[in-house]
């Protein structure tokens, strides 16, 4: 059973909507304006005999006024308030917060999420979940939808943005949205549901999370330890993804407000400025109840609403557990749009739209992709160590399920990194790498400085550095991810000048609480380091921020730490030179490389490709593995080389061996056996292997030449 309001502002709220005065309720009542006054004031409370007559005058019930958890009629109707135009002129072309994101659902996967980690219920140790569901609307679906939205009322406003406001980005944009939903009949709602999470509590106006994400820009309340976000900028997401502008929101309280928790709704729509009947409006709009202690009562504040009403909103939640769904209406992302159909054919090879618009399906899985890139080590587990995060994607259309609900797996979307995060939690990392599927440890110092450009240092926190082999589902090889306390990933960086030959490689940089949550300097760190990330928290150098709190040269610790961090890293990669080895000796002895690339012979021109370094040994299936260098000449275009394994004979035409696989590592691209290099680079590093069934004698007794040819094919 929900708490009760406190009866003072409870009855203070009842006459309001019921427009009735203290001293009206007094005389109805037969009591004094004074005894009124102290139930509003909450210095007193009445007798249960009087509670009957003051349900009689509410016009409601014993039980409504005793329990409190409700309001004594539906009050004033749910209607859109339209900010008004701003008396000194001034006009704005939309919310400035939205342009500093694209319409990119893997932008809003990466900004929701990490406010959702930050919003995380810590006591109770669940992990909070987030669930993102896609849902097209056509048809009889889609003109409920826009009923239950009061379409009639904005209708006009969009009308306006679209003549007055075409030559804006985000009057394109509304426009475009607009035209797409009426001209296609469909639209895409994307929700996004947490569960284990605060909600937006506090009152409307006031100072809280509610009031931070709902009425004011650029306020960040995040205060807690590992919070990703602070600059306020990450729900300005939510609107940017939003071809229509809007957003609606329906939130379970994790601390009851005026007496309840359950379905506080409110809608805000971004739209420029506009001029409709003669009536300028500044921009924002919000739909919710107008309040009765405003100003001619049309500010429109949350409202409780009912079972019904969320259903037809399409904000209904799955428990009462705490959290908060923001619907997305007329969800677009650029990069899953499909191409205009270009034939009569009725087939769709990929089951996808193929009209031009945005394709559902790819939109689902580019937020999986999303998910598992940025947050696979907050949903990583492992021995003491709880994941804090799970997260969910599924697509409907019209209410049937397209694709089935779809939990991201860290293991499957990150299985290398995810391994050294579980051998790191469970304490099974080793010194160094001597095995397979092993993960080793290093620790990396952050020198923290002194606050207020002081001289000195505050002291050295210990970062965990964790390296393991590559596996075959990774991303990029030879990178490392670098978090903090939420476990988001915040930095993507690959390690610079590594010696040909290293066998592909993963690695995790743990700073802040993901180290340990007892780490010396742990909160230090995270305070240091959540300064230095820009609004798109995607890297750690100077800012503002970093600057004016520690100094200028402050950003130089984290330069440092990154030295220190891919010195490790090569320490632990880079297999130690054996000279006294006769067996590379002997392999050394049997790959020949010729100081010159083989050309054909021509006047003076310009400088080709050489070959400057090889590598090679022989592999299980007896084949030669080579991995070679080559310097690259500064010129705007270099032709195509193609790299020659030979074998070395006394006398005659030297034997040419067949490629197995031939593979671009840096600086150029294989294309039909060429190398094909990148503009401006100054180094390419391929890798190839032979095939054994092309030898004609034993690879152990063969010797090696390998050429670097101009030309491709034949011409090589």
């Amino acid at each position: 059973m929900e708490v009760g309001e406190e009866f003072g502002p409870w009855l203070s709220r009842q006459l309001k909507i019921a427009g009735k005065t203290q001293a009206e309720l007094a005389d109805e009542l037969g009591l004094t304006r004074a005894a009124v006054s102290a139930w509003i004031t909450k210095r007193s409370v009445p007798r249960p005999t009087v509670m009957g007559e003051i349900a009689k005058a509410l016009g409601t019930d014993l039980g409504t006024v005793h329990t409190r958890t409700t309001d004594t009629q539906a009050g004033l109707p749910v209607t859109w308030y339209h900010r008004p135009g701003y008396q000194d002129g001034g006009r704005d072309g939309g919310n400035a917060a939205a342009f500093a994101f694209d319409a990119d659902v893997q932008v809003l996967a990466r900004e929701t999420c990490q406010n959702s980690l930050d919003e995380r219920l810590v006591e109770n140790g669940r992990p909070v979940r987030v669930r993102y569901t896609l849902h097209e609307l056509t048809g009889e679906k889609l003109e409920a939808f826009r009923a239950a939205l009061l379409w009639d009322e904005l209708q006009p406003h969009y009308s306006a943005v679209s003549e007055s406001a075409a030559d804006q980005k985000v009057g394109r944009v509304v426009d475009a949205g607009v035209r797409d939903m009426f001209e296609k009949g469909r639209l895409i709602l994307l929700r996004i549901d947490d569960y284990n999470a605060s909600g937006l509590t506090g009152d409307d106006y006031d100072d809280g999370k509610f009031a931070a994400v709902v009425r004011r820009q650029l306020e960040s309340l995040k205060s807690g330890r590992g919070a990703g976000g602070s600059y306020g900028l990450g729900k300005a997401t939510l609107w940017a993804t939003s071809a229509l502008g809007m957003v609606l929101i329906n939130s379970t309280l994790s601390v009851p407000h005026e007496g309840r928790t359950e379905r506080r709704v409110i809608g805000r729509l971004e739209l420029p400025w506009r001029s409709v009947d003669g009536i300028s409006y500044a921009g924002p709009a919000w739909l919710g109840r107008p309040d009765p202690e405003t100003h001619n009562a049309e500010v429109v504040r949350s409202w409780w609403a009912d079972d019904e009403t969320v259903k037809r909103l399409h904000l209904d939640r799955d428990s009462d557990e705490p959290g908060t769904s923001f619907l997305i209406v007329g969800a677009h992302d650029v990069a899953s749009l499909a191409p205009e159909k270009t034939d009569t054919s009725d087939e769709d090879d990929n089951g996808g739209d193929s009209d031009g618009t945005h394709d559902i399906e790819a939109m689902h899985r580019r937020l999986v992709e999303a998910l598992g890139r940025d947050f696979w080590a907050a949903m990583t587990g492992g021995g003491s160590r709880l994941p804090l995060l799970e997260t969910y994607v599924r697509t409907l259309r019209n209410g049937e399920v397209v694709l089935e609900e779809e939990k991201v797996d860290p293991l499957k979307e990150q299985p290398s990194r995810t391994r050294a995060l579980r051998a790191f939690y469970e304490g099974t990392t080793v010194d160094r790498l001597t095995q397979a599927g092993q993960v080793a440890l290093r620790t990396v110092p952050l020198r923290l400085p002194m606050s207020g450009g002081r001289s000195g240092v505050l002291g050295t926190h210990q970062g965990v550095l964790l390296v393991t082999d590559a596996e075959e589902g990774d991303d990029a090889h030879n990178q490392v991810h670098s978090l903090r306390g939420n476990r988001m990933t915040i930095k993507r960086s690959g390690v610079p000048r590594l010696p040909l030959g290293v066998n592909p490689f993963q690695a995790v940089l743990l700073l802040g609480h993901a180290a340990r949550e007892s780490a010396p300097f742990a909160v230090e760190a995270e305070e240091f380091l959540r300064a230095a990330e820009p609004p798109e928290h995607d890297r750690w150098g100077q800012t503002e921020e970093l600057t004016l709190r520690w100094s200028h040269t402050a950003h130089n610790r984290i330069s440092r730490l990154t030295a220190e961090v891919n010195t490790a890293v090569k320490e632990l990669v880079v297999r130690p030179k054996s000279n006294g080895s006769q067996e590379s000796a002997k392999l050394r002895k049997k790959l020949t490389v010729p100081r010159k690339s083989v050309v054909p012979k021509r006047g003076s021109g310009p400088v080709l490709p050489e070959l400057d370094e090889l590598q090679a040994e022989i592999g299980a299936s007896r084949e030669w593995r080579i991995t070679a260098e080559v310097k690259l000449p500064r010129a705007e275009e270099l032709p195509a080389m193609t790299p020659v394994v030979l074998l070395d004979v006394r006398s005659g035409s030297r034997p040419r061996l067949d490629w197995a696989e031939l593979v671009a590592v840096e600086g150029c691209e294989v294309e039909d056996g060429a190398l094909r290099f990148t503009p401006h680079a100054r180094r390419a590093v391929f890798r190839g292997s032979t095939d054994p069934t092309s030898h004609p004698v034993r690879t152990e007794l063969t010797r090696l030449v390998l050429e670097l040819r101009a030309g491709t094919g034949s011409e090589a």
